[in-house]
Formats: C-alpha cells, structure tokens, sequence
C-alpha cells in the first residue's frame, strides 16, 4: 500500500502543480464561511452556475453575521433559480446557529463540523482539510470515480458498505502533511481529466496503475445499485391579474418549493382529453366559486426537479368582483421582491397563451 499510495500521491499531485488550470475563485481561501458557502452552493450543481450564486452571497451577506441576520424571504429570494431549496434554509438555519451558539466562529474540526445542519461529511472534510489543514479526505462523485476506476472497486458506491470502502481508501490514500492540496487535486482531476463520459486516459497521468484503464473497464466503473425513479406530477396554475397586481401565494407544505411564492396552484393526476372541462373542475375545487371567467391557457410548461418531471399549464381566468379570494396581490414591477420556482419565472417572462 505504501508504495500505491506514493505513486498516487506522487502522479497526482505533480499534474496538480504543473497541468491543473481550473480556476475557481472560492480556490485558496482560509475563510470557513467562503468555504462553506461555496461547499453549500455547490451541491447538485455544476461550477459554472453556482459561481454567480456564490457572488450574489457574498455581496448580498459578506459575513456570517450578514446571513444570520437576512430574512428567510431574502434568502430564498436570492437562491431563486438554483433548485433544491432546502439548501437555502438549511443555510440560513446553519448560519443563525453559528452566531447564536458558536459566537459567530465556525468549528474547527471534522467531528465538530458534523454537528450543523446541512453539513454532511464531505462538506465536513472540506472546510476542515481546506481552512484547518485537517488530513481528513474529501469524497464526492469526482472523487469515487478516480478511485473506483484507479483502484478497480466494484462495489456500489450508493450503499453502506461501497460509501465505507471508499472514505477509507480515500483516507488511506490522502497526502496527510498537504490534506488540502491532496483534496482538491483529486477532485478537479476527476472533474477535468477521469470525467464522467469520454475521460482524457491517454494523457492522463495515472494511466499507467490504472486497474479500469488497463482492464478496459473505464466505462463500467464506478458502479451504482440504487436509481431514483423519477415521477411525473401535474398542475393547473391560475394567472389572476387585475387593478390590485399580479395573485401569488406562498407554498407552506413540506413539498417542492417550501417557503416559495407562486401563482394559486391546483394538481391533478394527469391532464384529460377535454382539457376545458378538467380546467373548469380544477378551478372549482380551488375557489369554490361558479361565476369565473375562464380566458385562455398555456402549452405545457415542463421542469426536470431531481426525481420529479413538473408539468404546469397556466390558465388565465378573471375573477368576479367583488371577490374575496384570500390572495395577496404584486405588481409585476414588484416580483424580483419574491423568491418564485424557475418554471413560473419561465412562464411569466413570456405569458404564452392560447385562447380557447
């Protein structure tokens, strides 16, 4: 092992200091709010995305302090795009937590990183290997990859027994005098280099050792047992627009959106054959009201969440007056106020509508 571990080592971190151009600007920094915040926005999403959310942050929040004090409204807001909202709230929980019961000073160990909310154990290594030199190893999917391909694992990464083996050989690999180097070579050369599809193996530095490349089993690895079958969801939105603004409604269940604001929403199993029927049902089961003026509605609007196929027709409809429909009304001018999911911004931004 010991010599495996040095040719690793050695390979890898050569290519780092001498090949690795990719330029992140979160890279280096000693702050463990950066980190973290970079960490937290990063999480199912690419780089290229989540750099402009980084900038937002740290603009809108420069400190801890900043966020602790935001409102969760602000916060949703500026995430607003982003998906997988529940990073943001866990962000701000997170962030009121550390100055409320850590006197805004972050933890500086794994084991104590572990304790705040919405960080897992890579996030954990990160912040404590890159800030505090801690030689604990980082695993994300770049990571496994290198490994499992490099070293021939097998074994399903997506369960108990595969996530174990590969922390260990991720520790038992890591360059302990330099943990930050260490993790961040192997992750952007997972990243850049032994990428998901089509894997730079002809000059990748590791070849040589390399188990799957010699094997010729680089496509085949790493292995995953579990996939999440997505479901398909349907929806009926109801565009009401009149003299008091644009209707909206903040979403309070334990569903997609949490704590998002959108247009009165109505699901249904699945959309019919007489479309014009099942919009006049939906719109009964939403107001409870007969004299309702319904004036035209939308294609189908359609959004990939990460096991759930959303789609949305919009229906414009106009509401007898008076009418006390609970709603809380904005003027359009007004919405960026609003932290709104990415398809009703998709929609509003281009109304599409087909008169019936």
């Amino acid at each position: 092992m010991k010599n495996e571990k040095s040719i690793f080592k050695g390979a890898l971190l050569t290519w780092h200091q001498l090949v690795n151009k990719r330029l992140m600007p979160w890279k280096g920094i000693k702050d463990p709010y950066k980190v973290w915040l970079s960490e937290i926005i990063l999480q199912q999403t690419r780089v290229e995305q989540g750099t402009k959310y980084y900038h937002d942050f740290l603009r809108n929040f420069p400190t801890i302090n900043d966020l602790a004090s935001a409102s969760e409204d602000e916060v949703l807001r500026l995430w607003q795009g982003l998906g997988y909202y529940s990073r943001a709230r866990n962000l701000h929980f997170t962030a009121k937590d550390i100055v409320k019961n850590y006197k805004g000073q972050f933890p500086q160990s794994f084991i104590e990183l572990l304790k705040l909310k919405g960080v897992g154990r890579y996030t954990a290594a990160a912040i404590a290997s890159f800030v505090y030199k801690e030689p604990v190893a980082v695993v994300d999917g770049n990571v496994i990859r290198v490994l499992s391909r490099y070293l021939g694992i097998d074994t399903p990464f997506d369960t108990g027994k595969g996530r174990k083996i590969f922390e260990n050989k991720a520790n038992e690999l890591l360059d302990k005098e330099n943990p930050d180097k260490f993790n961040q070579a192997i992750m952007d050369f997972g990243a850049t280099v032994c990428k998901p599809k089509k894997p730079s193996c002809e000059v990748c530095p590791l070849a040589l050792n390399c188990l799957a490349y010699n094997e010729y089993r680089v496509s085949s690895l790493p292995v995953r047992k579990n996939r999440v079958q997505s479901r398909s969801r349907y929806f009926f939105a109801f565009h009401i627009e009149n003299e008091k603004g644009l209707a909206i409604e903040q979403r309070t269940d334990k569903d997609i959106w949490q704590g998002l604001y959108q247009l009165p929403l109505q699901e249904v199993k699945s959309y019919e054959t007489n479309l014009s029927t099942q919009i006049e049902r939906a719109l009964w089961l939403t107001f409870q009201e007969n004299d309702i003026n319904y004036l035209a509605h939308s294609p189908v609007f359609k959004q990939q969440l990460s096991h759930q196929k959303i789609h949305i027709i919009f229906v414009k409809i106009a509401l007898p007056h008076p009418f006390n429909d609970g709603l809380n009304y904005t003027y359009t001018r007004n919405l960026t106020k609003f932290a709104l999911p990415k398809i009703f911004i998709l929609y509003l931004q281009g109304k599409s509508l087909i008169l019936d």
